[in-house]
């Protein structure tokens, strides 16, 4: 694919969540510079047959600064008394009451509910994808809230990996290309984007499937590509939601695996499920109903 038509598709298929609006849609007057303009040259992706590095057997990310050895001194979330409602009408539909929910740092926790009990409108507010219309929330001891608009993309894309049910990867790109898509967007160079994503796939054990395109791969490996592509930005926190729905229950059973052994590597996951023994895999599951969040 040339870089042309690189540019035009991701301008177009790349999901929101890893693109930063414009100072303009912001509304933060001032900014000299567009987002357009944080955009680093794209990692060349590797030939067919060409050798990709293996990742590492150490593969905790340890604080590489004074403001990163702070963060790890709080909880990755913690949310307090998060209030969200929706309008139908001229009638008003709470779909969250009060709920109070924090995770520490290498935690693995599993949020468990009922169809509307509030599990997505949660998950898209602890992604930053949402606010709630009252309560506070902190991510790694930082009041998100208070956040602009671009201030939060640029959480989205550096900071949380999602996972979704139904994978959302690009398919004309490959595995190699899905992975480096959110890169498009950040200041990392491209020789440690390239680094970053060869890491993240050998991580998730699909380097022999590196440059096949999703119709390509089985349910199992897609939804390998997708953990890789979350990995890759090295996020504080991983939100999954409904890992397991679009697979048979032996690759459910593989890919929930796969979480177990990232969460046993150090990372920090909040997944979104409906079924009991996905949850059992969590070190803890909070259960969700009518809005309001109890531990089990």
């Amino acid at each position: 694919m040339t870089r042309s038509a690189w540019y035009g598709l991701k301008m177009i298929m790349i999901p929101d969540i890893f693109k930063y609006p414009t100072p303009q849609q912001d509304g933060a007057g001032g900014r000299a510079n567009s987002w357009f303009n944080d955009i680093s040259p794209l990692p060349t992706s590797p030939r067919r047959g060409e050798e990709v590095k293996p990742f590492s057997d150490d593969i905790r990310q340890l604080p590489t600064s004074p403001e990163e050895s702070e963060y790890l001194q709080y909880p990755v979330i913690e949310a307090i008394d998060i209030e969200k409602s929706y309008w139908m009408g001229s009638t008003v539909l709470p779909v969250l009451n009060g709920v109070k929910i924090r995770v520490e740092q290498n935690e693995f926790v599993a949020i468990m509910g009922p169809s509307g009990s509030g599990k997505s409108t949660l998950l898209h507010i602890l992604g930053c994808l949402d606010r709630p219309d009252t309560g506070t929330y902190h991510l790694g001891g930082r009041n998100v809230l208070a956040a602009t608009d671009y201030e939060l993309s640029r959480i989205r894309a550096t900071q949380i990996g999602f996972v979704f049910q139904a994978f959302n990867l690009l398919p004309a790109l490959t595995v190699f290309e899905n992975v480096r898509a959110p890169f498009s967007y950040s200041r990392i160079n491209k020789r440690e984007a390239r680094s970053r994503v060869e890491n993240a796939v050998a991580r998730v054990g699909l380097t022999h499937r590196i440059h096949h395109r999703p119709a390509e791969l089985s349910g199992g490996e897609l939804q390998r590509a997708a953990i890789a592509r979350a990995l890759a930005i090295g996020p504080k926190i991983i939100l999954a939601d409904e890992p397991t729905g679009n697979l048979d229950s032996k690759t459910g059973f593989e890919i929930m695996n796969l979480f177990q052994k990232l969460h046993q590597e150090g990372a920090s996951i909040v997944m979104i499920s409906h079924n009991h023994r996905v949850a059992e895999f969590a070190q803890r599951v909070i259960a969700l109903m009518d809005g309001r969040i109890t531990d089990k």
